[in-house]
């Protein structure tokens, strides 16, 4: 295949190789955390609640923590339900209830703001969904200049502001808007190219529509295009899958995320309208993974972990190769030193050692609000232990290696001993070429890259609890 993105030397040389063993993938693949954060979600305890999370801020503000900030927002509606969704969303075409929602959001993010008063510098902005714009052109301005008042923002050519956009629901104009309005990077969902897949998951967006929208995204002056797509979905075959990348590729993204699908009906909904005949069986799901890695990176792209690529000149890309990315519930991020502040039904915050999470229904986050309360329904207090643990999985998931010394230079710990049953289990991936554990190093070879779900979940005590049924989707 062509190339179409230049790759300098220089930059190549640092570029991680990923070896695809179909065989060993088959054998090791299993349902694991993609950990976003360690304790993972499913293990936060409705004991914590709205006064444990302003004892964390408290506990920031004692400690005179200057760090800066992220903020995400959580926008649940959609017009129209995408079969393989698996978010936290409202589907509806009453406009009146995006209204009513957005008031409640803007009394949150001020209390908020009152919180942190005087260490609210914000150097990182996630509007997520749903559909983020649903919201109006005019409603989002409005919000956007709501925020402003409420958190002090980083310059644009410093802050990370991103949102999700599906292009079915923007103009160029409203790409322009969103600009304008603040937005440094944007998301697309694509999922899929192929008229039948779209069909199958009922999402019918043309290759013309989408690439209409990067280029709006290019003309606005946006510092990073990113594209997710799904493999894996119903009727998709990798010839199918081989004919979308080509158009990605031509598209030109700066950043490409290729999810593997977690089809659990009996958790979501909406994946009950997927026909069992239709979707695709595990050997070509592998083999579809496998186009997408060999493509990626034949193009010029860089794997970044998990299912993430980005162009080497990528701020994720260069992160990595200093040793500064980070993982947190957005997917990878280069703000490793920033406290997550979430607003909106369901979002999840991360602030000190405790992470937090909002009611998940409308009517349970207005009474809260209602009640001058946050409306936070559950979290975790991480211990000495999480903190470590959580640790080591970042490092790994983040750079495929860890030292052991600068483990023992933050923790009071001897690792061999600490860890001494964990080491043991990874002999058995030692031996199946996965990683290796030389001297003061734990390393993920190229084989095991893509299996580096399952290298962190040796790390993962919580995983010794029986779980009451499928949680997680397959690592592979």
């Amino acid at each position: 295949m062509t190339q179409l993105y230049e790759v300098p030397a220089k930059v190549l040389a640092f570029q991680p190789t990923v070896d695809f063993d179909a065989g060993l993938l088959s054998r090791l693949g299993k349902s694991g955390p993609r950990y976003t954060s360690y304790p993972t979600a499913d293990r936060f305890s409705d004991s914590f609640g709205y006064r444990d999370y302003l004892h964390a801020v408290a506990d920031r503000r004692t400690r005179g923590n200057a760090r800066p900030l992220s903020l995400y927002l959580h926008i649940p509606f959609c017009d129209t339900v995408c079969y393989y969704c698996a978010c936290n969303k409202i589907v509806t075409r009453n406009r009146e209830r995006a209204a009513t929602y957005l008031a409640y959001l803007k009394r949150e993010t001020e209390m908020q703001g009152r919180l942190f008063a005087g260490m609210n510098d914000i150097e990182q902005l996630h509007f997520g969904g749903g559909t983020p714009t649903y919201l109006s052109d005019a409603q989002m301005g409005e919000l956007m200049d709501h925020l402003r008042r409420c958190f002090r923002f980083a310059p644009d050519n410093v802050g990370e502001y991103a949102i999700e956009v599906d292009p079915r629901t923007v103009s160029a104009e409203r790409v322009h808007s969103l600009r304008a309005q603040g937005f440094n990077r944007i998301s697309l969902g694509v999922q899929d190219f192929d008229a039948d897949v779209q069909k199958a998951v009922n999402r019918i967006q043309p290759e013309a529509e989408t690439r209409a929208i990067i280029g709006a995204a290019r003309d606005a002056g946006f510092r990073s295009v990113s594209i997710d797509l799904i493999y894996g979905l119903p009727r998709q075959t990798p010839t199918t899958m081989a004919a979308t990348l080509e158009k990605v590729v031509v598209a030109d993204p700066d950043r490409i995320a290729v999810y593997h699908y977690a089809h659990l009906p009996h958790l979501f909904k909406p994946q009950r309208r997927i026909l069992d005949e239709d979707m695709p069986d595990s050997d070509a799901k592998l083999r579809m993974l496998q186009l997408c890695i060999e493509r990626l990176t034949a193009a010029g792209y860089v794997y970044i972990g998990m299912d993430h690529f980005a162009k080497p000149d990528d701020d994720l890309a260069i992160a990595q190769r200093q040793g500064r990315l980070h993982r947190n519930f957005q997917g990878y991020s280069t703000h490793a030193d920033t406290d997550l502040v979430s607003c909106g039904v369901s979002a999840i915050g991360a602030v000190g050692a405790t992470y937090s999470q909002n009611v998940k229904t409308l009517e349970a986050y207005y009474d809260a609000l209602d009640r001058n309360e946050l409306p936070v329904a559950r979290g975790a207090r991480l211990n000495m232990d999480d903190v470590l643990r959580r640790t080591v999985i970042q490092k790994l998931m983040c750079q495929f290696e860890l030292s052991v010394s600068t483990i023992e230079q933050a923790f009071p710990v001897v690792f061999r001993q600490y860890f001494a049953a964990e080491l043991a289990q990874l002999k058995a991936m030692e031996d199946d070429g996965l990683v290796s554990v030389n001297g003061d190093w734990i390393s993920v070879s190229s084989r095991g890259r893509l299996l580096i779900r399952n290298v962190c979940m040796v790390f993962d005590r919580y995983l010794a609890v029986p779980s009451a049924g499928p949680r997680y989707s397959k690592t592979v």
